[in-house]
């Protein structure tokens, strides 16, 4: 099986877990980034209160949002972008339960997605003092990136994977996960194969 996953970041308004104020999305096919998605969410209703240090974090104001998607509006063309892929995320519990808790914020239900872990899987493939996102993706070769924009991240995630797949021998995520005594976190996907019309996405080079 080759290389492919799709890697994801959330940004929040606050603490709760469903406030969801920006995603990025970078697919990633045979070892390559072909495509990558990112904008800005309206967060859920009652999830929608911006904090200081939110906002201190990620830079993103109630402003910024007012003509950017609800939730419910953009739920579809984010799971369309990711398909039937495992997602990767820096701490993907975080990521995952930010999906799952805003979609049943507004009363949807989110796609059994399986999920792997770059942070754990940084910490079996480098020796550093810190595998913060920023550390682990300098040591992949992913350096000086904008920490903490969405999309920006997601590319980190994505580097990290794909250079530890490489440093493994590892064909693909189930073999990575395997080789580094991890495991995918998830039910499998039923999710369909990407339905890409309409869904506004940078393809790479």
């Amino acid at each position: 099986m080759p290389l492919d996953f799709t890697a994801i970041d959330f940004e929040t308004a606050n603490s709760s877990p469903a406030s969801a104020c920006a995603v990025g999305l970078v697919r990633v096919r045979d070892g390559v980034v072909v495509a990558t998605a990112g904008w800005l969410i309206q967060p859920p209703p009652g999830h929608d209160e911006f904090q200081e240090w939110n906002v201190r974090i990620h830079g993103i104001r109630p402003e910024h949002v007012l003509s950017a998607a609800r939730w419910v509006d953009q739920f579809e063309r984010l799971c369309d972008f990711a398909g039937a892929d495992v997602l990767v995320a820096h701490n993907a519990g975080f990521d995952l339960n930010v999906l799952r808790r805003a979609a049943e914020a507004t009363g949807g239900v989110c796609p059994p997605f399986r999920s792997l872990c770059s942070l754990q899987v940084a910490r079996k493939t480098y020796q550093l003092e810190s595998y913060r996102l920023p550390k682990a993706a300098e040591a992949a070769g992913f350096e000086e990136f904008a920490h903490h924009d969405a999309l920006a991240d997601a590319r980190a995630c994505a580097q990290i994977v794909i250079d530890a797949a490489r440093r493994a021998g590892a064909s693909d995520v189930h073999s990575l996960a395997e080789l580094l005594g991890l495991r995918l976190s998830g039910a499998p996907s039923a999710v369909a194969e990407p339905v890409l019309a309409g869904v506004a996405e940078r393809a790479v080079a």
